[in-house]
């Protein structure tokens, strides 16, 4: 009456699909949330304004520069330092990623290839392969720091 495999199949492929969608909201939840509250806290300094000149009081003019200046948080890429800084600083870490890559590929292919030798070899070589994007895209940052002209130090 019931086919077994078909509902294995079927139940592997339903697991499958839940794992990337939790994975998907997982990083779609880290990348926007942050942003989403920052908009919520700033539409609510936006009420606190319009309420105020609503009422006819005057707006704190701490407020305003709460709205008007841009707020650093935590560290991030490029924020530090301007200029040649931030370019090396982009192509030591995709240079990273990059060579993090081909030392996954070369593990996995290695791993693989005690199974079958073919399939070491293509898994390994996608991987690695994958693991070059970045990295030349590194070595394209390094170039831009290496070309950019240096000011006179004093």
């Amino acid at each position: 009456m019931f086919d077994l495999e078909g509902v294995g199949a079927l139940t592997d492929m339903m697991q499958s699909l839940f794992m990337w969608i939790f994975i998907l909201l997982l990083v779609l939840g880290l990348a926007l949330g942050p942003r989403y509250i920052r908009s919520r806290e700033r539409q609510r300094l936006y009420e606190v304004m319009r309420t105020a000149y609503d009422k006819g009081q005057p707006v704190p003019p701490e407020l305003i520069a709460s709205l008007t200046e841009e707020k650093i948080d935590a560290p991030t890429l490029g924020a530090a330092r301007p200029g040649a800084d931030r370019d090396l600083r982009r192509a030591i870490v995709l240079m990273a990623v990059g060579l993090g890559l081909g030392g996954l590929g070369f593990g996995f292919g290695y791993g693989i290839s005690f199974a079958s030798r073919v399939g070491g070899a293509v898994v390994g070589g996608i991987i690695a392969g994958t693991g070059a994007i970045p990295a030349f895209i590194g070595l394209a940052y390094l170039i831009l720091y290496m070309a950019r002209p240096r000011a006179p130090r004093v």
